[in-house]
């Protein structure tokens, strides 16, 4: 993300959707909320928002569909289990103003689209993919004199992941037990984003000193992945975002936050100056009078 350092910095950060906040995400990204708490959201650009695929019927519903038709399997999860994640695409807003700005951003996120579609598995297994382009960018706007606006992709999805089952002893045919009986794929947030093994050139594992792997997180993996997908694209300008940063893991209004209170930061930093400076010249005044 941006640091005022001239660099643009491209990320993706993979958020876990309980059953209870669903809703809540479906009628933020679709739009469907009278009223935000979000102040930058301005409802009359919210026909300028994208869909890359858009839901049929509600989030609950698609889940539903996939479920009954096969194409995902709920066998063996516990009642809590997570059903929903979502990708958050994002760039900061001066990468897609200095480059055209709304169309630049579509191709963009049409492009990263396709990176979601490969990062999930597979298109059936998306519900909504959408750039919001209805978000104005404040700092950039009263800075340029005119509406700079933050696009961004929200793509929401049921992590699988493919598992066997096997024959068990029941069976009557005692040559298929332990043999494989179908293959499904299995709602599994936890076994979607597993931390893998670091391997060496050999493909063995690193090991620690303590003789144990060195594990390779998930969603760094994720980074690289997306932003080497990006460059391959022919977005050679824009950078990773940073290895270890925390903003990775913040939520967009958490992000928002943050940046205000930079941008706060920095005009106090300002008004001191300017007050710094007022007291100096008031005190040359005082001096001035006293010889005259």
């Amino acid at each position: 993300m941006a640091r005022n350092d001239g660099i643009d910095r491209t990320s993706v950060r993979n958020l876990a959707v309980s059953d209870k906040a669903v809703g809540n995400t479906q009628q933020h990204n679709e739009r469907e909320k009278d009223s935000y708490r979000n102040p930058d959201i301005i409802p009359q650009r919210a026909a300028w928002n994208v869909h890359f695929k858009k839901p049929t019927a509600s989030y609950t519903d698609l889940f539903a569909q996939l479920e009954t038709a096969g194409t995902i399997s709920t066998r063996g999860l516990k009642p809590d289990a997570t059903h929903y994640c979502e990708l958050v695409f994002d760039v900061n807003s001066a990468y897609f103003d200095n480059h055209g700005g709304y169309e630049f951003a579509k191709q963009f996120y049409a492009d990263a689209y396709k990176a979601a579609v490969r990062v999930v598995g597979g298109e059936q297994y998306i519900l909504s993919a959408v750039m919001h382009a209805d978000e104005i960018n404040r700092a950039m706007t009263e800075a340029l004199g005119r509406e700079v606006y933050h696009y961004h992709l929200h793509v929401v999805y049921v992590p699988v992941v493919e598992k066997q089952i096997l024959w068990s002893k029941r069976c009557k045919d005692k040559a298929l037990v332990g043999t494989v009986k179908e293959t499904v794929m299995q709602v599994s947030r936890s076994k979607k984003w597993a931390s893998k093994p670091l391997l060496d050139e050999s493909g063995k594992p690193v090991l620690q000193k303590n003789g144990k792997p060195i594990l390779k997180k998930s969603y760094s993996v994720l980074q690289d992945n997306f932003f080497n997908f990006m460059r391959a694209a022919g977005y050679t300008d824009i950078e990773r975002g940073e290895r270890g940063s925390t903003e990775e893991h913040l939520t967009v209004t958490q992000f928002k936050v943050q940046r205000e209170q930079e941008r706060l930061d920095t005009l106090t930093a300002q008004i001191d100056q300017k007050e710094q400076h007022l007291t100096q010249t008031n005190k040359t005044l005082s001096k001035t009078e006293k010889e005259l």
